[in-house]
């Protein structure tokens, strides 16, 4: 696999994005961030793994619910050590396992600093959720809903989704918002004229 071309970035003050290396550092400022300014390594990153394009930006759709300029995630760990890092927010076990399987390079606090380096992880992350999940499950969901709850959730919980189990108030939460968010983050596709489908998550 080849290695994803790490972003040199600061912490970029202000309240736009800055660009460092040809990639967005979100914005000092919460209220300025936007998943669409990523649509770029998006698409990049989920046609390296294989996993619809339109799923890993529903997923930072509905992760963009805390401020992610690195300055602030920094501020965040000194305050919650335990917390998730980068754009798509990915804890610290999670991304160690993807960096084994995958043999990426940097480390778990680079995600806070590297947007496009946070895409690529999650990306691969789906393609090893999309793996493990059963071709047949329930007509409920479909296989990108089933895959963004294991993002959310784990593994173990997205493949008893799959054969029916129920999931829980936070996950029917983090559902209802991924499917809020799923024609906002097609339409921040399409605008970058690729005209993205659903790619093989929708079955």
């Amino acid at each position: 696999m080849r290695a994803v071309e790490r972003s040199t970035t600061a912490t970029g003050e202000g309240s736009s994005p800055v660009e460092r290396g040809g990639v967005r550092v979100p914005p000092l400022r919460p209220g300025r961030y936007d998943p669409a300014d990523y649509a770029g390594p998006v698409l990049r990153s989920a046609g390296e793994a294989g996993v619809s394009p339109v799923l890993v930006m529903t997923v930072l759709h509905v992760e963009a619910y805390k401020p992610h300029h690195p300055l602030l995630e920094r501020l965040w760990q000194w305050w919650k050590p335990g917390a998730s890092f980068g754009v798509a927010n990915m804890h610290r076990a999670t991304f160690e396992r993807v960096r084994r399987t995958h043999g990426l390079p940097g480390r778990w606090q680079d995600l806070r600093d590297d947007p496009a380096f946070a895409i690529h992880a999650a990306a691969l992350h789906m393609k090893d959720l999309d793996r493990r999940l059963p071709k047949r499950h329930v007509r409920r969901y479909t296989r990108d809903e089933l895959l963004a709850l294991g993002y959310n959730t784990g593994e173990r919980n997205m493949r008893a989704f799959a054969r029916g189990i129920p999931p829980g108030p936070m996950a029917r939460s983090y559902l209802r918002r991924f499917r809020a968010y799923r024609s906002r983050a097609a339409d921040a596709l399409a605008d970058r004229g690729d005209a993205p489908g659903t790619g093989r998550g929708e079955v």
